[in-house]
């Protein structure tokens, strides 16, 4: 292991370590989530889904930053994405109980809010990560590849975000749809996502978006897979 990556792996472990260790962090962290959940989703996306990228880099070229990348630009959106992701988390955490319930399914939001573990919420966990990830996750994915096309066709400066996005021309000349939809939305959405999210779900409200934030660790490394196989196309 390199000096940079034990850097990396420190600095992960030291991101979480002083919930597991002091009480204090863990209540400030839990109530300022309940309190400031969109603040909260900001910054865990913005921290941990960035870091994702960054090891997605890492696997692609050796490094995990460099010049026209746009580590920050990058940051911010990924912090700006942290805001729909919460909502999605909270529209389809309640909906989804609402339409399994009119389908039948019996006492949905009871056994689906209990800090116990029971069949029904494992069922509702599933589709509620079943419906946003068909739903939510292929548009978020697409803007996300927008965006991190526009960034690095502006060098990686942090004025990309102040400029007009072609998102037409992008969209029709710069994103590989064979890739995007054979591996990133037709393998990854039902083999990785949907199961992922699926013990999101399970976990408390609280810790959901945390959770969902260390998955874009995983993002990172997917990313960097389709980014390969774009080019090999």
């Amino acid at each position: 292991m390199k000096a940079k990556d034990l850097i990396f792996a420190l600095l992960f472990i030291l991101i979480f370590l002083p919930f597991f260790v002091f009480p204090e962090a863990y209540e400030w962290f839990t109530k300022t989530t309940k309190e400031h959940g969109f603040l909260m989703s900001f910054v865990k996306f913005a921290i941990l889904a960035t870091m994702g990228e960054s090891l997605g880099l890492r696997i692609k070229t050796g490094k995990y930053n460099f010049k026209g990348f746009g580590l920050l630009p990058r940051a911010i959106v990924w912090g700006f994405l942290g805001f729909f992701i919460f909502i999605a988390f909270k529209i389809f955490a309640t909906g989804t109980p609402v339409f399994l319930d009119y389908m039948g399914l019996k006492d949905v939001m009871v056994n689906f809010t209990s800090p116990d573990f029971n069949t029904t919420k494992l069922i509702t966990a599933f589709f509620i990560s079943f419906f946003m990830n068909l739903i939510f996750a292929p548009v978020m994915m697409t803007f996300h590849k927008i965006t991190d096309t526009h960034i690095e066709q502006k060098g990686g400066k942090i004025t990309a975000l102040f400029t007009d996005i072609p998102i037409g021309r992008i969209m029709s000349e710069d994103i590989n749809w064979k890739v995007q939809w054979g591996f990133v939305f037709k393998k990854t959405i039902p083999f990785f996502w949907i199961p992922a999210h699926t013990i999101t779900f399970m976990l408390p409200p609280e810790f959901r978006v945390l959770f969902a934030a260390v998955l874009g660790i995983a993002l990172g490394v997917i990313l960097a897979i389709a980014s390969q196989m774009n080019k090999a196309k």
